[in-house]
């Protein structure tokens, strides 16, 4: 992963692997499955907003990858 600005979370639900991308610079979070199908977009959010998703992702054991992994190694 070339940016740096981007972070990324992967977890398991329901037998499903889901994976959410955040842009917090740009204010965009998006949750997408394990085809790479778009769940929710949320856009317009505030660093505030983001930091918020992100207390709550770590709070249920979401885990969040590093910059030098590709997704897919990383399970």
């Amino acid at each position: 992963m070339s940016n740096k600005n981007v972070k990324i979370w992967i977890w398991l639900y329901n037998g499903r692997i889901l994976k959410a991308i955040c842009h917090p610079k740009d204010g965009i979070f998006a949750i997408y499955d394990e085809h790479d199908n778009l769940l929710i977009k949320r856009t317009g959010l505030t660093l505030v907003q983001i930091k918020k998703i992100e207390v709550v992702l770590t709070a249920s054991g979401v885990k969040r990858m590093d910059g030098h992994r590709e997704p897919f190694t990383y399970l």
